[in-house]
């Protein structure tokens, strides 16, 4: 059995042996069926009165039994589960090696070799009664010797009392309360840490031999993303979910199409329009516009190309098929689509649910719709696209915000002073923690290029611009046939 070995490319932030543990992902549909089945059947025929009732006794008994049985099962099994292997073995220090807990009673419950939930240890760091005792991405990098992935009480409060309900609600009020409360913080707040590029998506590695930029990164990506789309002068292109308007201005300048960015933030208008405008390019040409997706101007087949980086996570998974749908009805026939999404792996640890429930919780509220790729595959042939390419992007998000982390720490005393010390803790805890899990794989990002699945579209024009399959061998390659 040989042991998992590190990277040392300058590309990436490299982990730690140790950083590469695996963790627990023990769960069986079967077995939590068999359960919630199981345990009303034996209730109904041990205790006294209910046991002369018939069906509809039963059926209450698995409503009324049915959540707690859950919730005890996925406890059960996050505490006591295997970890996927242990290759890596843990040092077993004490926990005060890593990590310093102030409050009393926390600090009574977790230490020396008992470890303390991922839950609990960020909510108390968030609150000043915890701290990191070195650089929070280093220590972050030690976490299975140090902190345990358990679900909690807290974690199931959140997803039965607010997960849910905005699952099954995305209303617009919510989304725009939501994304407006998140998105409209202050420009500068993003600047700290996003850089002069202000795109808040993965930028794409193009050069392992050494750290490219974070300005590179996002030309990479925005060059990698205008030429999927095969952009010319005649497009009309929609950046759906548009941000700080980047895109909409590099598309305009670079490609002279004419580009229409929408976005609900209002000072992300604002400034969209401003970058247009210093870029060069005329408001007829580009503008960026603060509207719902839901509202988006234009008929039938307006826009020859369509672009969605990261956006769509937000429309919720209720509503990811009428999302899709629209952009089918608004893409001219003849058309591309572009889509960009983060996701999660299906073969999940309880490591990437305990992080997912905190990005949804304390960074991007409503943003339900991380899937993992099959899903993602699937929403989109069903709304009537054809996938031309995939491309997984997930170690490429892990390098553009390891780049954000470092800007943010490089920002820390301009952050509290403005926004305080617990925004800047959630933040760096966020971006310290972005970085190993989509190194890792628990979450990663797909960029989907694809046209409407008809008879009549030729496909053969888009071998030119079809990036994956333009190889260039590492070496003389020679004929065998």
């Amino acid at each position: 059995m040989s042991s998992p070995r590190p990277t040392d490319t300058p590309a990436i932030a490299n982990a730690p042996v140790v950083g590469l543990a695996e963790g627990n992902g023990s769960f069986s549909n079967l077995h939590l069926a068999a359960l919630v089945i199981g345990v009303p059947w034996i209730v109904k025929r041990i205790l006294p009165l209910v046991n002369r009732g018939g069906l509809k006794t039963y059926l209450f008994l698995v409503i009324v039994l049915g959540v707690p049985i859950t919730v005890a099962y996925w406890t059960a099994m996050s505490m006591y589960g295997r970890r996927k292997n242990e290759k890596v073995v843990l040092p077993g220090k004490n926990i005060e090696e890593y990590i310093t807990i102030k409050d009393v009673e926390l600090k009574a419950l977790f230490h020396g070799k008992e470890k303390i939930p991922m839950q609990v240890f960020h909510d108390a760091y968030f609150d000043g009664k915890a701290e990191f005792n070195g650089d929070v991405l280093e220590i972050m990098e030690q976490r299975h010797d140090w902190a345990k992935f358990t679900m909690t009480p807290e974690l199931f409060k959140y997803v039965f009392t607010q997960l849910i309900p905005d699952v099954i609600l995305h209303t617009r009020s919510q989304d725009e309360e939501q994304v407006r409360g998140h998105y409209d913080r202050g420009d500068d707040y993003y600047n700290w840490f996003l850089g002069p590029s202000m795109i808040y998506t993965s930028g794409i590695v193009t050069d392992l031999t050494r750290q490219e930029s974070l300005e590179e990164l996002q030309t990479n990506k925005l060059t990698a993303v205008c030429e999927k789309l095969d952009l010319q002068p005649t497009d009309r292109l929609l950046d759906c979910g548009c941000g700080w308007g980047s895109l909409a201005a590099f598309a305009a300048k670079n490609y002279g199409c004419d580009v229409t960015g929408i976005t609900l933030g209002k000072n992300q208008t604002k400034f969209g329009n401003n970058r247009i405008k210093e870029a060069g390019v005329t408001h007829d040409k580009a503008r960026i516009l603060c509207m719902d997706y839901r509202e988006i101007p234009g008929g039938p087949g307006h826009y020859t190309k369509i672009v969605s980086l990261e956006m769509a996570e937000h429309v919720g998974i209720r509503r990811y098929g009428s999302f899709l749908r629209q952009m089918y009805d608004l893409l001219d026939d003849d058309g591309v689509f572009v889509l960009q999404v983060a996701g999660i792996r299906p073969a999940w640890q309880y490591e990437d649910l305990i992080w997912g429930l905190f990005m949804n919780k304390y960074v991007f509220p409503g943003a339900d719709a991380s899937c993992s790729l099959g899903w993602v595959i699937n929403q989109v042939e069903a709304a009537g696209f054809e996938v031309k390419n995939i491309d997984v992007l997930g170690v490429h998000y892990s390098a553009t915000i390891h780049r954000w982390y470092l800007n943010w720490v490089s920002n820390k005393d301009k952050v509290v002073e403005k926004y305080g010390e617990r925004w800047y803790r959630i933040w760096v805890f966020f971006l310290a923690y972005s970085t190993i899990v989509s190194r890792q794989g628990s979450a990663s990002v797909f960029q989907i290029t694809m046209h409407k699945n008809l008879n009549a579209y030729h496909r053969i024009q888009g071998v030119p611009n079809h990036a994956s399959i333009h190889v260039k061998p590492s070496h003389e390659i020679s004929a065998v046939f």
